[in-house]
């Protein structure tokens, strides 16, 4: 892929100066969008926008024809941007002509979205086939991370997949969270062959992390997870160090102590997480692999991930249950 080379402040300057206006209203008034989606808007309509002065003579969003967005898709192709790219920025661009058609119908009362059905969206490229880890290959990443002494990587691993976090969600965690005292309850469960049996609960909540959902302050939610996640967020912290840095993920330099950006997990998975796992790793993956495990290795309902995952719809829950059904039609072959 080519990337676009990032806009200048002469260049965004250059551009027309309804597109900049209306851009700016846009994005004021879409309150129900993160500050990371926000983010993702404005970097995308300012590509959009551009783009339209170096290849449309400068002109209003307002002036843009089906054909002129067809051309600006095609060369997004061409520079061989993913399929998912594509369909942000075209989102973007259509959110925006919506917002234009429902509150500046009395001045343009001629303007439609100029992005039809007909224009259709780039193919899907080659998928990555998911594999989650299952516990026994976590276990066996965190024996050789043991084995380095890496306990924030440990750390990370533990309690993104007892949580099912994002990254986003990971690195909100403050290190005081290993002075928490655990809840402790009795309850009734059932055991593996479907009878309950009573049995004595202890886990540990988070305060209100900022989790994904609409709006500046999205969803807040309480992350849970057990001693199996707490004890090694004990050990980091140990190993860590004091610092002056309230956050429990951390990048270290010779001057200073400071949180990660999400990056580094990526480049945790990437560099180590994938090398010992010997396939693909990604840390979205954690998710997916604890959905996995809930269902699949454990035997508990979708609606325990759901609650687990913090999703709106079982639905999307099922998204993330990678089930190996290969052997569901071996019936068909029995003598």
């Amino acid at each position: 892929m080519q990337k676009i080379v990032p806009i200048t402040s002469d260049e965004w300057k250059s551009c027309n100066q309804f597109n900049r206006d209306i851009m700016e209203e846009f994005l004021d008034n879409s309150t129900e969008l993160s500050p990371q989606s926000l983010k993702a808007y404005r970097s995308n309509l300012m590509i959009w926008f551009n783009w339209i002065r170096e290849n449309l003579e400068n002109k209003r969003q307002i002036d843009i024809k089906s054909r002129e967005y067809l051309r600006y898709q095609n060369w997004l192709v061409r520079l061989e941007h993913s399929s998912s790219d594509i369909h942000n920025k075209r989102s973007a661009i259509s959110t925006l002509n919506n917002y234009i058609m429902l509150y500046y119908e009395d001045l343009y009362p001629t303007f439609h979205n100029f992005i039809n059905k007909g224009i259709k969206q780039p193919e899907k490229a080659f998928v990555h086939p998911k594999i989650p880890p299952t516990k026994a290959e976590m276990a066996m990443m965190i024996e050789k991370l043991e084995a380095k002494d890496e306990w924030q990587k440990i750390a990370y691993l533990k309690f993104t997949f007892e949580t099912g976090c994002r990254r986003g969600e990971s690195r909100q965690l403050l290190k005081n969270i290993i002075n928490s005292e655990p809840v402790v309850k009795t309850k009734k469960v059932k055991n593996e062959d479907g009878f309950e049996e009573i049995k004595d609960i202890k886990y540990y909540k988070t305060p209100e992390i900022r989790c994904k959902g609409k709006g500046k302050t999205g969803k807040l939610r309480r992350l849970k997870f057990s001693d199996y996640a707490m004890d090694a967020l004990k050990k980091w912290v140990e190993m860590r160090g004091e610092d002056d840095c309230e956050f429990m993920f951390v990048v270290k330099t010779p001057t200073e102590v400071h949180r990660v950006g999400e990056n580094t997990f990526n480049q945790w998975a990437t560099n180590t997480f994938a090398k010992i796992l010997g396939r693909r790793f990604h840390p979205h993956i954690l998710r997916e692999s604890r959905a996995t495990s809930i269902v699949v290795e454990e035997g508990k309902s979708i609606e325990t991930a759901q609650k687990l995952l913090g999703h709106n719809s079982s639905e999307t829950t099922k998204i993330y249950v990678i089930n190996d059904d290969d052997d569901d039609d071996d019936e068909l072959f029995a003598d």
